[in-house]
């Protein structure tokens, strides 16, 4: 279901962490890949932040996902979730 115009959100959600996480990459290292600031990466993975279109495209590329496997509109299905 798409949102009224009204009803419109900004808040992009994000996978970033886990991808990190499964990754082995600390959050300061992540950042220097990226070219950002480490508390950057923090603020991106609780969503406090939404990235630029260049920043989502350098974390895709950096982790060889498309970018809307690591950022979305819409909440991510938690495992388990997925298929019900």
């Amino acid at each position: 279901m798409t949102p009224a115009a009204g009803d419109r959100s900004d808040e992009v959600f994000s996978r970033l962490r886990q991808a990190r996480i499964e990754r082995g990459i600390s959050r300061r290292d992540l950042a220097s890949a990226l070219g950002i600031h480490y508390q950057t990466v923090g603020y991106l993975e609780r969503g406090e932040y939404s990235p630029s279109l260049a920043l989502a495209l350098r974390a895709a590329e950096m982790f060889d996902l498309p970018v809307e496997a690591l950022f979305s509109l819409r909440p991510f299905p938690q495992v388990g979730d997925q298929g019900h």
